[in-house]
């Protein structure tokens, strides 16, 4: 496989109020990795073709599914939605989802949560920031951002017992202090956005888009 063909990813920004002021969960990747080490990232990753079977009890709707539709296969939603919530549960250890029973078999990804008695939801999932890796780097991905209130996780926030060891230093920082970190450019774009959208309100006026590829660096607006 071609690690640096460009691939769709999708990635969960928890936030949460903590003594008034807005937070969001980060944790920092590690040194060894291939993209982004040692840098300090929202929880997420690529989609797997696994992701487009597993079951949603509950998916968006309105203007952020035309949104994330937008210049995309219309099959791609639900993965991506799917992907998201994946991955937080692998990299946090925190659930997305309702009590309820599986259907049939239960692919290995998903053992855990299941046996823990959830299937997987979307409710509350926000499609908030899209960008394209631009070329060159030994990795790429073309990112949906989700935004999420953490009142949908099941359980304490801060418990990241279940996480696996992909980032470590897992930690709910306040927006305004996160830029002391280690962030790639593209995270201190999204934080800005994510700051401006919980200002305003859900769902924001507009999706930003950073789009490069080999021909052009765009930045567009998805506006659906």
């Amino acid at each position: 496989m071609d690690k640096s063909a460009l691939r769709n990813a999708a990635t969960t920004i928890l936030h949460r109020d903590i003594d008034g002021v807005p937070h969001v969960l980060m944790g920092q990747r590690g040194e060894n990795a291939a993209f982004m080490p040692n840098k300090y990232v929202f929880p997420g990753g690529a989609v797997d073709q696994g992701d487009h079977d597993i079951p949603l009890c509950a998916t968006v709707g309105g203007k952020c599914l035309e949104r994330l539709q937008e210049g995309s296969p219309r099959n791609l939603s639900h993965a991506l939605l799917v992907a998201g919530i994946r991955e937080l549960w692998e990299e946090t250890g925190l659930i997305l989802g309702r009590e309820g029973q599986w259907a049939g078999d239960i692919p290995p990804d998903w053992a855990d949560f299941a046996a823990r008695g959830f299937i997987p939801s979307a409710e509350g999932l926000s499609f908030v920031f899209r960008a394209i890796t631009p070329p060159g780097r030994p990795r790429r991905f073309d990112a949906r951002f989700f935004l999420v209130d953490a009142h949908h996780v099941h359980g304490d926030p801060s418990d990241f017992s279940a996480a696996s060891d992909e980032l470590s230093h897992l930690h709910w920082i306040a927006i305004s202090n996160a830029k002391e970190l280690d962030l790639p450019f593209i995270t201190e774009v999204v934080l800005a956005e994510v700051s401006q959208v919980l200002r305003d309100g859900l769902p924001p006026k507009s999706v930003p888009f950073f789009k490069n590829n080999d021909e052009e660096n765009l930045f567009l607006r998805l506006n659906s």
